[in-house]
C-alpha cells in the first residue's frame, strides 16, 4: 500500500465544525508530540526499522505487507545491516510515513531517518555501491514501478471491492479502531484517496488500461532482468531488487488473502521475475 495513501487518512481524524466552534471557547491543553520509544536493555545495540507490520511477523522478522515499507526492510537485509522490526503506522511516525529507522548509533540519538535517507545512510554503514552509480538506467526503470505497477497496485487494493474488503481492510483498517463507524470513515479515507491519486495521472480509471501498462512494465522488467540473477548483473541484490521485490512478493503472497489475482495472473507469465522473487524471500 502506498504511504501517500495511508497519510491521507490522517484528515479524518480533523474536527468536525459545529465541536471545533465548542473547542475554540474552551480551548484544551496541547500537550507536545510523544517523544520517540526510549531504549531499552535488550534492544540498546540495534537499529530499528518501524513499518507497517504485525507483532507475530515483526517477532519473525517477516516481510511487510506495505510496499514502501518492504522496499526498505529487503534493502536494509540485502546488504548486510541488522535491525529490529518494530510495527508502527503513519500515526505514531515523527516524520508522518513509514517507513523509517532509529539508528543504534550515535548511542541516545532521536533523530529518525526517514525513507528518503535510508539508503545514504545504509551506504555510509556499510560502504556498499549502489546501482544510480552503476547504471543510468536505474530511474527509467524505476519508474515503471512508480507509476505503471504502483498505479495498478492502488487499483487492485483499494478500488476492487473484493480485494478492499478483504485484504485492505484486513491490514490496515481493522487494526485502527474497533469503533464501526470509525472504521467506515477510514476505509472510505483511503479508497477516496487511492482514487483521487490515480485520477492525477488518468482522466478517468480504466482497470483494462491499468492492467495492460502493468503487464507492459513486467514484460520490460522481465527483459531488463533476463539470465541473469539480480538486476543490472550485480553480485548481489541491491536498491532496484528491493524495488521490485516489494511488489512482485505481495502480488504473489498467497498470505495476503487476494480475491481478485489479475496482477498474480499478469505477473506470472514471467518465469525469472517470480524466480527472482523466490530468491530474494530466502533473506527473509
Amino acid at each position: 500500500m502506498s504511504d501517500n495513501v495511508v497519510a491521507r487518512t490522517r484528515e479524518f481524524f480533523s474536527v468536525p465544525a459545529p465541536i471545533k466552534r465548542i473547542f475554540d471557547r474552551f480551548p484544551l491543553t496541547t500537550y507536545p508530540p510523544n517523544d520517540l520509544p526510549e531504549r531499552t536493555g535488550t534492544n540498546a545495540q540495534g537499529n530499528r526499522l518501524f513499518i507497517f507490520t504485525d507483532a507475530t511477523n515483526a517477532r519473525r522478522g517477516r516481510p511487510s505487507f506495505n510496499p514502501q515499507c518492504l522496499k526498505w526492510q529487503a534493502y536494509l537485509k540485502f546488504v548486510g545491516i541488522d535491525f529490529e522490526v518494530v510495527p508502527s503506522n503513519n500515526h505514531a511516525s515523527p516524520t508522518g510515513a513509514l517507513p523509517f529507522v532509529l539508528p543504534a548509533l550515535p548511542l541516545n540519538t532521536h533523530v529518525p531517518i526517514p525513507a528518503s535517507k535510508v539508503q545514504k545512510w545504509a551506504i555510509e554503514q556499510v560502504h556498499c555501491e549502489e546501482e544510480q552509480q552503476l547504471n543510468v538506467r536505474f530511474d527509467v526503470y524505476a519508474s515503471l514501478l512508480d507509476h505503471r505497477i504502483r498505479n495498478a497496485w492502488l487499483y487492485a487494493l483499494y478500488l476492487d471491492p473484493e480485494n478492499f474488503d478483504a485484504v485492505a481492510w484486513t491490514l490496515y483498517v481493522d487494526p485502527a479502531t474497533t469503533s464501526s463507524v470509525v472504521q467506515s470513515a477510514l476505509s472510505y479515507q483511503l479508497r477516496q484517496a487511492a482514487r483521487d491519486e490515480l485520477l492525477k495521472s488518468y482522466k478517468y480509471i480504466d482497470v483494462s488500461d491499468l492492467e495492460a501498462e502493468a503487464d507492459n512494465a513486467f514484460e520490460a522488467l522481465s527483459t531488463l532482468l533476463g539470465n541473469q540473477q539480480n538486476f543490472f548483473d550485480r553480485p548481489k541484490p541491491g536498491l532496484f531488487d528491493a524495488s521490485v521485490f516489494a511488489y512482485t512478493h505481495l502480488i504473489l503472497d498467497e498470505g495476503m488473502g487476494w480475491k481478485q489475482d489479475r496482477l498474480g495472473q499478469l505477473l506470472k507469465k514471467y518465469k525469472n521475475l517470480v524466480q527472482h522473487r523466490e530468491r530474494l524471500l530466502k533473506y527473509f
